[in-house]
């Protein structure tokens, strides 16, 4: 069965009243923009509460444009669909009976129709529809039965300006169009759990900016470059993301000689976060975004984030904080960044990590230990921030 037209279902926009039009716009912006990785040419048009995706080239890769699809926060469900003009019922039950001898190859099996009659004008009532269509298939195909409790195709028929026939409806992602809620700025890793942070942030319309912290020579360019990558896979669902990339080195040496080695996971986090919410305010995010779980490591037991989050004046969205690794591993696996964040390249996290960390941090007592630092700390976090690189990364490039 070739396709021409599909029929793009959304579910929570649905209960946002008078705003509706403001995401249901947005999602549209995201599914061109999705189409747009694709081979071929589509229009996107909104329509009475629904919103279709017509293929308008003459060549398309059906497989590709659902992938694509399926990355599209907002979407509930993509539902590839054949669109009939209104040429008489007896017209109709022909090319309902043509789709299904195409879609299907077994004809044993259950089916419904479920017809939804949005133009009242329609010469038919929905009962009358799904009574007449549902004889015109059993009459073609005498092996397929009625089930209209749990059949195993549900055949819809929506009769609006035109007539849409669709049984397929694949599983969107869920969740609101990228853009809706402002922006947030993820501190990202190399590791397992940022990059589903990340994603999970997106998940809830935010857009997203990121920072990595590059520690030379202690890490090398191919840590940044699985960074690189781990950006990218993120962004096929978030769209493109601005990865700012600060050199580390020198604050982590210079925390490193001047603190209690226990103390330096924690002091290295809350002068990251210091940096990240610099960076957050100065590209207009409204949070910061990382992949802490309640102790899943030392610097995140519930006493080391109080004391990492005292620096923070914007709020910290934190989605995995109640998440057992596997959980974790499990969206990771689904987003295709698990196998990019288990390569052995080290951040700079993991490099400096004492034998015996704190986890139980006095925050008095850490920010004494910090003042150790003001003679160079400063000017050692300004000239970080100034020579930052920026990469637009995006999952086109």
């Amino acid at each position: 069965m070739e396709y021409k037209a599909f029929l793009l279902k959304y579910a929570e926009i649905g209960i946002k009243g008078r705003n509706r039009y403001l995401f249901e716009d947005a999602l549209v912006e995201q599914i061109r923009y999705a189409l747009r990785r694709c081979e071929g040419e589509f229009s996107v048009r909104k329509e009475q509460g629904r919103i279709y995706a017509d293929v308008i080239s003459e060549r398309y890769d059906y497989d590709e444009v659902v992938e694509n699809l399926k990355r599209v926060f907002g979407l509930s469900h993509i539902c590839p669909m054949i669109q009939l003009e209104d040429e008489g019922f007896e017209r109709l039950s022909g090319e309902i009976v043509k789709y299904m001898d195409a879609v299907y190859e077994d004809k044993h099996l259950t089916f419904k129709v479920n017809a939804r009659r949005a133009r009242k004008n329609y010469p038919k009532t929905s009962m009358e529809i799904n009574c007449d269509l549902g004889e015109a298939l059993l009459n073609a195909f005498p092996e397929m039965r009625v089930d209209v409790h749990e059949p195993e195709v549900m055949l819809n028929v929506e009769v609006r300006e035109h007539i849409y026939v669709y049984s397929v409806v694949i599983p969107g992602p869920g969740g609101m169009p990228v853009g809706t809620a402002g922006k947030a700025m993820l501190l990202l890793s190399g590791g397992i759990d940022s990059p589903v942070a990340g994603y999970m942030i997106a998940k809830r319309g935010v857009r997203i900016d990121a920072v990595y912290f590059h520690a030379p020579p202690y890490t090398s360019e191919r840590a940044k470059q699985k960074v690189i990558d781990l950006a990218k896979a993120v962004s096929k669902y978030a769209g493109e993301i601005h990865l700012h990339v600060i050199n580390f080195t020198d604050i982590q040496m210079y925390i490193y000689d001047k603190c209690p080695h226990d103390e330096l996971t924690i002091i290295m986090r809350r002068y990251m976060m210091r940096i990240a919410e610099y960076l957050a305010k100065e590209n207009g995010c409204l949070g910061l975004i990382t992949g802490e779980s309640i102790g899943q490591v030392a610097s995140q037991t519930t006493a080391s984030l109080l004391v990492t989050n005292e620096v923070c004046t914007l709020p910290v969205y934190r989605p995995l904080i109640a998440f057992d690794k596997m959980d974790i591993v499990e969206i990771a696996e689904k987003i295709d960044t698990y196998e990019t964040s288990v390569l052995p390249y080290e951040d700079c996290c993991t490099i400096f990590v004492a034998k015996h960390p704190v986890t139980k941090p006095n925050l008095n007592i850490i920010r004494k230990h910090e003042t150790h630092l003001a003679e160079r700390i400063d000017e050692l976090v300004r000239t970080a921030l100034e020579t930052r690189e920026i990469l637009a990364v995006s999952a086109d490039r």
